[in-house]
């Protein structure tokens, strides 16, 4: 069974940070690269941050320097730890395998709200 549980967001002042986790079912997190990406009120989700299998990490140009994603493959889990937050990272945040695909899977997502 498909399982992707988001969380660690919440709401942050600019500049504060946040660490999210997503726990992945083992048949998704194995053999995978996984991502988090996100969504914010009226735009089209976006591929944030990427991790291989061996992990090799790629970043959107809005997030390098600032964001870091990190696997443990023992807990099948993937991390984002997001620090200087700026309010335009204020989204819903989602992880999945990376690429994506047509009729994938979603969790929850976890929401980050960058406001003062």
């Amino acid at each position: 069974q498909v399982q992707l549980v988001e969380s660690g967001g919440g709401l942050v002042q600019p500049g504060g940070s946040l660490r999210l986790s997503c726990a992945a079912s083992g048949s998704i997190f194995r053999f995978n690269a996984m991502a988090w990406y996100r969504q914010a009120p009226g735009k089209q989700r976006e591929l944030v941050a990427s991790i291989t299998t061996g992990g090799n990490t790629n970043y959107a140009d809005s997030v390098k320097g600032r964001f870091t994603i990190s696997r443990d493959n023992a807990k099948n889990t993937v991390y984002l730890q997001m620090n200087n937050l700026k309010p335009e990272d204020t989204a819903v945040y989602y992880c999945n395998v990376h690429p994506t695909y047509a009729g994938a899977y979603w969790g929850q997502g976890t929401q980050v709200t960058v406001s003062s």
